[in-house]
């Protein structure tokens, strides 16, 4: 899966702008980790085993940042495995990721390093890498689907100063499954099925909000088998049979779904057998902080004492979602107290975004979104194709971040929805984009007609000779151009901008001592 091809001068421009954004982001996390106190947060604090050396506290002073909240919870399975029975709200890729190379190429380091230590250094690494290779997949992913060039530019520049930055650098999964997730949605545009169900299936094992990603599958086959139905009658004799039609598609759309949901099934299965089967507890005696800790806060062992959760008697027996109730009161409408306002101010711009992409996308095309797509469009409209925001092929895509914003909304813990959009969904971005480049006179002055640009052909694509209005060793930066330009743009853009850029400092600031944030 070819990502980056240095010939095309916006992919270097998003690579590097990417890494120095982590870059800056590691950065300002030290800086306010050493003049910040740490709140006095109830949050999971495992003890330190074994006590830290010398080594191990001047990391955790340069890095410690990346390790507060959930990112605990990462860093204690990837060390300690699935201990407690809350821990399995955490799916396994990330913390597999952080243990294969805090134990593989981070060994050497273990005369100075213990292995919590590693096990930060490889978050920290990890992220890093991931971020540009995010970026780039989101690019790729927009040139596909949006059939222009500015808008997937400007959208994979934004996504490097993502509302949701801290996490993306943090030990948290969300830099993995969006790395994953786009370039899966990539290599499905590309009509790479097969490698795109295993980047979905891979993506699922590290969220569980990768399970509804198969609905890209589904549509897909969907729109497929509806486009062949409504071919002209010169064209439906050279198909094959209608049930040979059904069945191919179906069985290849239930197949690549299975195999999308398949980590997440095999989880469940070890918590099973883990928490609920007679005689499969811990492999290794438990040390005794980790056992008084449950005991202090109450958490539950591997079936240490015989005693089965109750999760294991229901039919279905699913520890995730037991997990989600039971200990974090997850469910619709559950978080619609008075006291949570604050959190549901701080979810009201990525609210208002998400609603605002699709109320603009059925307004521009409303008999395309009563149609689901599936309607074969005339021969002269698809000779030209809109292309932007609000073109044909980013329907499901449009669908898909609306799901998950009212799914976040009604049923989820709402400050969350910033980095659950942030990191799964292509939509803020290209939204963003979309009104940056609309309504901002120093972007639509640059290269007029780019937004009526075809999309470009799988060769064209990977050379990127004509990728952009660029010269031959540099593009220009729009998020810095406007940035420099800042007193001369338009509300809207220091409103999006702003957005953007105060929840990624705000994130670093807030949320590296221990401080409540998104």
């Amino acid at each position: 899966m070819e990502l980056v091809s240095w010939q095309d001068p916006q992919l270097r421009e998003v690579v590097w702008f990417a890494v120095c954004c982590r870059a800056l982001a590691l950065l300002l996390q030290a800086l306010f980790n050493l003049l910040l106190p740490d709140h006095a947060a109830d949050a999971f604090s495992p003890p330190r085993l074994p006590e830290p050396g010398g080594c191990d506290a001047l990391l955790e002073r340069l890095l410690g940042g990346l390790s507060r909240w959930d990112a605990e919870h990462f860093l204690f399975i990837a060390e300690h495995g699935y201990l407690y029975e809350h821990s399995c709200a955490f799916l396994p890729l990330y913390p597999l990721s952080l243990r294969a190379l805090a134990h593989g190429p981070l060994r050497p380091l273990a005369p100075w390093l213990r292995p919590r230590s590693r096990l930060l250094l490889s978050a920290a690494l990890l992220n890093w890498l991931l971020a540009p290779l995010a970026a780039a997949a989101l690019y790729r992913l927009g040139r596909a689907v949006l059939s222009c060039r500015r808008l997937p530019f400007l959208a994979a520049l934004l996504f490097s100063v993502s509302p949701a930055g801290v996490f993306l650098a943090a030990a948290y999964s969300e830099s993995v499954f969006a790395f994953l997730a786009f370039g899966a949605m990539w290599q499905l545009e590309q009509g790479q099925g097969w490698l795109s169900g295993l980047l979905f299936s891979l993506a699922a094992g590290a969220r569980a909000n990768g399970l509804v990603n198969a609905g890209f599958f589904l549509y897909s086959r969907a729109r497929r088998l509806a486009l062949r139905l409504q071919a002209g009658p010169g064209a439906a004799e050279d198909l094959p049979p209608l049930w040979q039609q059904l069945l191919s598609l179906t069985s290849s759309a239930v197949l690549l779904c299975a195999g999308i949901a398949l980590p997440f099934a095999l989880f469940q299965y070890y918590a099973y057998v883990r928490f609920c089967g007679p005689g499969w507890g811990p492999e290794q005696p438990v040390p005794s902080p980790l056992l008084q800790l449950a005991l202090d806060k109450g958490y539950r062992l591997a079936a240490v004492d015989g005693v089965k959760p109750p999760w294991c008697s229901q039919p279905f027996p699913v520890v995730y979602s037991y997990v989600q109730d039971s200990y974090w009161n997850v469910g619709f409408l559950r978080y619609f107290e008075l006291k949570q306002i604050p959190n549901f101010l701080l979810a009201l711009p990525v609210t208002l975004l998400g609603s605002w992409a699709a109320w603009t996308y059925a307004v521009a095309d409303p008999r395309h979104c009563l149609t689901l797509g599936l309607e074969r469009r005339k021969s002269e409209e698809e000779s030209k194709p809109r292309a932007g925001f609000c073109c044909p092929a980013a329907f499901v895509y449009v669908v898909h971040a609306t799901a998950l914003l009212l799914f976040g909304f009604f049923c989820m813990h709402v400050q969350v929805l910033t980095r659950f959009l942030g990191s799964s969904s292509p939509v803020l971005y290209w939204f963003s984009a979309h009104l940056l480049q609309e309504h901002e006179p120093l972007l639509r002055t640059e290269g007029t007609d780019d937004e009526t640009t075809a999309s470009p052909s799988k060769d064209e694509s990977l050379r990127g000779e004509s990728a952009a209005p660029c010269g031959k060793r540099t593009c220009e930066n729009p998020v810095w151009m406007l940035l420099r330009n800042w007193r001369s743009i338009t509300p809207l853009s220091k409103c999006v901008l702003g957005f953007f850029l105060s929840y990624w400092l705000l994130g670093l600031i807030l949320h590296c001592n221990f401080l409540p944030w998104t």
